[in-house]
């Protein structure tokens, strides 16, 4: 019963990931855009928990659907001069078709040859535990996750000072 209920919530989670990834790529106004980008990362942190990784469904939730979906709304609004502004051309061209259908390929070549190949799985002898979890992501991620940061700001202050207009 269990199986069943995990994979129908899988399939879901799927169909909410997918659908709102194509939804956001092929609305025309930026701000639902954002909105649809909010939950495909809602979606992805409910597959998170269906695979038992509550620590990257936590972060999945505070870090992008909270501050990155946050940041992206006040840049759009920032930048906004007019409620025209919000609605870009939508024109998909056959260029965007052929390339989507090129990775869609290369990807779908790349897990069947991953598949394919047996793996024996080997489980760790011993259980990590939180603080030495802590000591590696600190030690090897903080320094990339602060250039991020610094990046993500200095295009949020870009962006407000292009928006400026002629009165700089």
């Amino acid at each position: 019963m269990t199986e069943t209920v995990n994979g129908a919530v899988f399939l879901a989670l799927s169909f909410a990931t997918i659908g709102g990834a194509v939804m956001m790529l092929s609305t025309r106004n930026v701000v639902h855009a954002a909105f649809w980008l909010l939950e495909v990362m809602i979606a992805t942190a409910g597959l998170y928990l269906l695979l038992s990784a509550e620590f990257l469904a936590l972060v999945q939730v505070l870090v992008y659907a909270g501050s990155v979906s946050v940041l992206v709304l006040f840049t759009i609004m920032l930048t906004l001069r007019r409620r025209e502004d919000a609605i870009r051309p939508f024109e998909p061209g056959w260029s965007a078709g052929v390339l989507a259908a090129l990775f869609g390929g290369a990807v779908l070549f790349a897990a069947e040859r991953f598949f394919s190949q047996p793996r024996p799985g080997v489980m760790p002898e011993t259980v990590p535990d939180v603080a030495a979890f802590g000591e590696k992501l600190f030690g090897t991620w903080a320094v990339p996750f602060e250039i991020a940061s610094l990046v993500l700001l200095v295009a949020l202050v870009g962006a407000v000072w292009w928006s400026g207009g002629e009165g700089r």
